[in-house]
C-alpha cells in the first residue's frame, strides 16, 4: 500500500470516495449516487486543486485508489470558519477496518500542519464508528447539532 498525493487525472475519483463517505446507518437503504450532486455535496469535489487548502492523500494498492482523504476551506458541514480547512475520509467497504483510514487521516493531518495550517475540522454523524479514529487522532467535539459532531484538530 502507497500513500500519496492524488494526481489532476484522478481528481474525478473525489466523487467515488464522497458517496462511499456517505454515513448509512444500518438497516438504511443508501441514497441515490446522484446525491453527490446536490450543492452541499458538490462542494467537497468541484473544481478541486483550484483553492488553497485543496490537498488529498491516496492510497494506492497497487494501482487500484483504495481510499482518499482530501481538505478545502469550504462552507460545509464541518465549516469553522475561512482559514480552517474542513476533511473529509473514505475508504472502499472491502478495505475499512485495516487501518487505511488512520494511516491516510495521519499523512493529511503532516501534509496540512507543513503548507502552514494551524487547524482542521470535519463533521461526522454520531452513529459513526470513525469518532473513536478521530478522537485518537486529537480531534475535540466543539459543536454538535441533533446528527452531527463537529470536531476540530489543531496541528
Amino acid at each position: 500500500m502507497v500513500f500519496r498525493s492524488i494526481k489532476p487525472e484522478e481528481y474525478e475519483l473525489l466523487k467515488v470516495f464522497l458517496y462511499e463517505a456517505i454515513f448509512i446507518p444500518e438497516g438504511v437503504d443508501p441514497p441515490a449516487r446522484s446525491i453527490i450532486e446536490l450543492p452541499e455535496l458538490a462542494l467537497y469535489y468541484a473544481d478541486f486543486g483550484s483553492g488553497p487548502a485543496d490537498f488529498c492523500i491516496v492510497a494506492d494498492d497497487d494501482g487500484q485508489i483504495v481510499g482518499a482523504a482530501w481538505s478545502r476551506i469550504m462552507n460545509d458541514y464541518g465549516h469553522v470558519d475561512d482559514a480552517t480547512p474542513s476533511l473529509a475520509i473514505s475508504i472502499l467497504k472491502e478495505y475499512r477496518g485495516q487501518g487505511i483510514g488512520t494511516r491516510l487521516l495521519r499523512h493529511l493531518l503532516n501534509l496540512l500542519k507543513d503548507q502552514g495550517y494551524s487547524r482542521v475540522s470535519l463533521a461526522v454523524q454520531k452513529a459513526n464508528y470513525a469518532i473513536r479514529m478521530y478522537g485518537q487522532a486529537g480531534f475535540k467535539i466543539i459543536n454538535e447539532n441533533d446528527e452531527e459532531y463537529i470536531m476540530l484538530r489543531e496541528l
